[in-house]
């Protein structure tokens, strides 16, 4: 979490909110145009305090969301495409809203849209937030520019029964999705949010209706209906979308990546399957950590995945990947460091080449810190006069940046070692992972990422609890061979 911005993301971020700002207001006579139709210009002029009420409404209302994510969340004011992304979406549903409720029903119009793709890419808090920002911005607009051919006690109610939408439905579809793990349960969402949805909608509409009949309820209940299908039709549309556009990690695409059918992934059971089955083990405990101390646990899962592709350049010098001959018999320990260090590099690089998300690459290059390779650092020692600088045999760095990072290099490093214990009993594994954190501790290598003690002994305790499960002892098989009976 960022806790401070410099002068110049603070600058750049104040031109973005004002550029957005601008944008909106280009949006808003879009809509105007799409209520009014070929009348545009007489329907401005006619409600031209309408305009400007709204204008002034909706710099308000950009000037406290940036206030907002000033206190709350700089992250999101440090990076301008999250600032164009959330802005885009309000946009984008804005004129959904406009374009459905004049050629369909204001009833059908997709409200639930913008909470349900708000969830995927903010936190929850910051969803719920630019949720009811929504909600005032279509609740202003409708209340003071959207009464062509309304009277304005119907007006009033349908900008009410939006805003009571958005804010009841929209707020518990926040927090239903925010569990969801594939796309099928978006879909599923919809039969969940029909019910207040219609509930709202026929209550609302009661106040106004002249006579209450079956028919007239059905067919509110039918447009209300509309409006969550519409809102999970365009959700599941454009999310791929803006998860390109903008590069996001949504727990679906995440699942996407670390399946067997991604390209990196396939590659590495195909060509370096020692280093594959690591990987899936590194993602289990990475998970299992991260959700421990409250971090992305799908995030860590998934970067654990790609930690090391860097493999794939040379598979056959890394010991998982060998069968009964070493090649680095052949080698110097220094071209072995080399070749065993690269990886990091190599990783990264090959994540960037196939546009996979950044923050795997950092992973990569940074899940041995600046460690020295012990092995090939000994064996150097041995056939030296013992004066040798350590770091000629060390990765390079940089060390985690990241909880995330940290968790996945004390998971690498933790099942690695683990695996080659002749005795993996809870007290031999416990010790072991302890003092694997104690020396990476000792040797600066969580300085930068701002991991607690806390954290650490959460994290210990975590790999110590799932590694003795996943190396559990096992009973010996008698030595018996049977035969079919005659």
């Amino acid at each position: 979490m960022k806790t401070k911005l410099s002068v110049k993301e603070t600058a750049v971020s104040v031109v973005a909110f004002a550029v957005c700002y601008i944008v909106l207001l280009l949006v808003m006579f879009a809509m105007l145009a799409i209520v009014a139709m070929e009348s545009v210009l007489p329907y401005i002029r006619e409600h031209v305090n309408g305009v400007i009420t709204v204008s002034v409404a909706f710099f308000i209302i950009t000037a406290v969301i940036y206030i907002y994510f000033f206190f709350e969340n700089k992250n999101v004011l440090a990076h301008v495409s999250k600032i164009i992304e959330i802005f885009f979406l309000l946009y984008l549903s804005l004129v959904l809203c406009t374009v459905i409720g004049k050629f369909i029903d204001p009833i059908a119009r997709p409200l639930l849209f913008c909470p349900l793709m708000l969830v995927m890419f903010l936190r929850r808090r910051d969803a719920l937030f630019i949720n009811f920002v929504f909600a005032t911005l279509l609740f202003i607009f409708n209340r003071y520019l959207n009464n062509i051919d309304q009277g304005g006690s119907v007006q009033m109610i349908e900008s009410i029964s939006s805003l009571l939408t958005i804010f009841s439905v929209g707020t518990f579809g926040i927090f239903l999705i925010k569990n969801i793990k594939n796309r099928l349960g978006c879909v599923l969402i919809t039969l969940v949010l029909l019910v207040p949805a219609i509930v709202i909608a026929i209550v609302m509409r009661l106040t106004v209706m002249d006579e209450v009949t079956l028919k007239g309820m059905l067919n509110i209940a039918m447009y209300a209906a509309l409006n969550c299908l519409f809102s999970v039709f365009l959700f599941m549309f454009f999310l791929p979308l803006f998860e390109a556009l903008f590069s996001e990690l949504t727990p679906f695409r995440l699942r996407e990546l670390t399946s067997d059918n991604a390209r990196l992934i396939k590659k590495l059971k195909a060509n370096a399957l020692g280093t594959y089955n690591h990987c899936v083990v590194v993602a289990q405990l990475a998970e299992a950590c991260a959700s421990a101390i409250g971090e992305d646990a799908e995030l860590a899962r998934a970067a654990a995945f790609y930690h090391d592709v860097g493999k794939l350049k040379n598979p056959e010098m890394f010991a998982e990947n060998q069968s009964d001959y070493d090649l680095h018999k052949e080698l110097t320990p220094e071209l072995s460091v080399d070749i065993i260090r690269a990886h990091a590099r190599d990783g990264a690089k090959l994540i960037k080449k196939y546009h996979l998300p950044e923050l795997f690459a950092d992973v990569a290059i940074q899940h041995h810190g600046s460690l020295p390779i012990k092995f090939f650092y000994y064996k150097a020692l041995r056939m030296s006069d013992g004066s040798l600088n350590v770091a000629n045999y060390s990765y390079p760095g940089p060390t985690p940046t990241t909880k995330i990072a940290a968790i996945i290099m004390l998971a690498d490093a933790s099942e690695a070692a683990t695996r080659s214990l002749p005795d993996r009993s809870p007290e031999k594994v416990e010790s072991f992972v302890k003092n694997l954190v104690e020396e990476r501790m000792n040797l600066d290598q969580f300085v930068d990422c701002n991991i607690t003690m806390r954290e650490l002994t959460i994290i210990t305790h975590t790999l110590v609890t799932s590694l003795t499960g996943v190396y559990h002892s096992r009973i010996a098989y008698p030595k018996l061979v049977l035969s079919k009976k005659k």
